[in-house]
């Protein structure tokens, strides 16, 4: 199969890139797996967040927030940091960036926890709230950039693991176990597997480590009220939101270095997120229902990577993206395909350096 731009990885990433190329050159989108999404992008804990990240990922946020909106994908939620005294100056700095990004938000005296999260403990009494946190439909967003790719032409190869990459007569050969394509252009959108993929195709890993988060869905009592803010530890031990039926999502913000894999939820992480959780509000969890775990991906700057490799031609990257590959992915969509097309940033990233992200930070 033959394409202008091949692309490893039907995850957020890929899916997103592919569909912001469009119909501007012939793209086949790899996947391992027998669907796309499985690793990350399907067992992400579901909001968007201008905080969430640090400031270097923030306007890759915002810039996302009009896009998102106006397709449907964002729902109200909001957004309550807490701390207790260990956690204030935290929170504090917390306060300094979202002033320094003009993000919106308000302090709340005790009165202000206790009508918003019921059972909130004394220890902890202040909290900064953040309105414009949202639920976010992932499954709708990588769907529509899915099938928007799609509709621009995009080919979808999926149990397409990749068993080879060479570079010959300048264009990149890759083999897969669905077969093999040949394509001018190399995209890395592998997520865990990006440095692997590096080595594969002869450049240098750039330290791309992905770590374990997890997730546990309990029942609690009193049941999570539906409208009940997303609440996050400033000190990230813990973060909790409500789900349908009353079920609460619980997390530890647990960051566990892996070796790229299958990840599942470990007994251990599940029992701390649920002692967290405890000592912050006196709910009584009643039972857990299920629990699992995904990748999140970091450079050693923890910076997203987009760009071609300063030494290796035609050989993009678009890695790196954390905990926030969702949220930011329709701008960093855009900076990718604008770069990977040599075309001018479009209106809604034009302001964004992207030279901030390109791999040639990393070169010695």
């Amino acid at each position: 199969m033959n394409a202008d731009i091949a692309i490893v990885g039907a995850g957020i990433a890929g899916a997103s890139l592919a569909a912001m190329v469009g119909t501007g050159a012939t793209v086949v989108l790899i996947e391992a797996e027998s669907h796309p999404g499985y690793h990350s992008t399907g067992r992400s804990a579901a909001f968007w967040s201008e905080s969430y990240g640090g400031p270097l990922v923030q306007p890759l946020t915002t810039a996302s927030r009009a896009w998102l909106e106006d397709k449907g994908f964002l729902h109200p939620r909001g957004c309550i940091h807490i701390a207790d005294d260990a956690g204030m100056s935290a929170l504090d700095g917390l306060a300094d960036e979202m002033v320094q990004a003009r993000v919106e938000h308000h302090w709340l005296d005790r009165a202000a926890l206790e009508a918003a999260i019921p059972g909130l403990r004394p220890d902890f009494a202040v909290g900064l709230s953040e309105p414009t946190c949202r639920d976010i439909d992932v499954g709708g967003l990588h769907g529509d950039f899915l099938a928007r790719a799609r509709r621009a032409g995009a080919t979808l190869l999926t149990d397409a693991a990749v068993g080879g990459i060479a570079r010959a007569d300048g264009e990149w050969r890759i083999g897969t176990r669905a077969g093999d394509v040949r394509a001018r252009f190399l995209v890395n959108a592998a997520g865990a597997w990006a440095d692997d993929i590096a080595d594969m195709a002869g450049a240098a890993r750039l330290g791309i480590t992905p770590y374990r988060r997890t997730i546990a869905q309990l029942v609690t009592d009193p049941l999570a009220a539906a409208a009940m803010p997303l609440v996050m530890d400033a000190l990230g031990r813990f973060y909790f939101k409500p789900e349908a039926g009353g079920r609460l999502w619980l997390s530890p913000h647990d960051e566990t270095a892996v070796v790229p894999h299958d990840v599942a939820a470990e007994e251990l992480d599940v029992a701390i997120a649920i002692d967290r959780f405890e000592q912050a509000v006196d709910w009584r969890v009643v039972r857990r229902e299920r629990a699992w775990a995904g990748l999140r991906s970091f450079a050693p700057d923890r910076l997203p990577v987009y760009g071609f490799d300063p030494r290796l031609p035609d050989f993009f990257w678009f890695a790196g993206q954390g905990g926030f590959g969702i949220q930011t992915a329709p701008a960093a969509a855009m900076i990718g395909a604008a770069l990977l097309l040599g075309e001018t940033l479009p209106e809604p990233v034009a302001g964004i350096d992207a030279e901030r992200y390109a791999p040639a930070r990393f070169a010695l």
